[in-house]
């Protein structure tokens, strides 16, 4: 994945290992709250990423192309070593997620299998980071929650 840092509408697209485009994140501006659409090499939307306004913690919401939660992301209150969050992904076990986000070294458990793992570490171009998808798990899924991640860390 690459993140634009100054990019109102914040599209970029993310690259599998061989840097084939497999997946575009659609960034829409001018709206209230900030919202982001994952879509398919095609243009097929597959989830939609919204912050949820008036929380108390920092809450954004995963909704699947029909309109259903996919999975809610939200920051825990207290925590004094490393940033933690908790996904709460419909109709599966929660996903855990600590690291130091605002750097992209991260990783995502569910309780204690690996999800995923997001990196800077393996690349050498700014503003680039990685995400290693454990097999067996919802790619797009992964993805969506990594591009909120990167949303509610600026």
């Amino acid at each position: 994945m690459r993140e634009k840092l100054v990019d109102i509408e914040d599209d970029f697209w993310i690259e599998d290992n061989t840097g084939n485009r497999a997946f575009k994140v659609d960034g829409k501006a001018l709206r209230v709250r900030n919202t982001l659409v994952l879509q398919d090499a095609t243009g097929r939307d597959l989830f939609s990423i919204q912050e949820r306004m008036l929380r108390i913690k920092d809450t954004m919401e995963i909704e699947n192309a029909g309109g259903g939660t996919a999975a809610t992301i939200k920051k825990a209150l207290i925590s004094p070593l490393r940033d933690r969050w908790t996904v709460n992904v419909a109709g599966g076990e929660d996903w855990t997620i600590q690291g130091n986000i605002l750097d992209h070294e991260y990783h995502i458990e569910s309780g204690n299998e690996k999800v995923a793992e997001v990196s800077k570490r393996w690349f050498r171009i700014r503003d680039t980071y990685g995400v290693e998808i454990a097999p067996g798990q919802n790619d797009a899924l992964v993805l969506a929650v990594t591009a909120a991640m990167d949303q509610m860390a600026r």
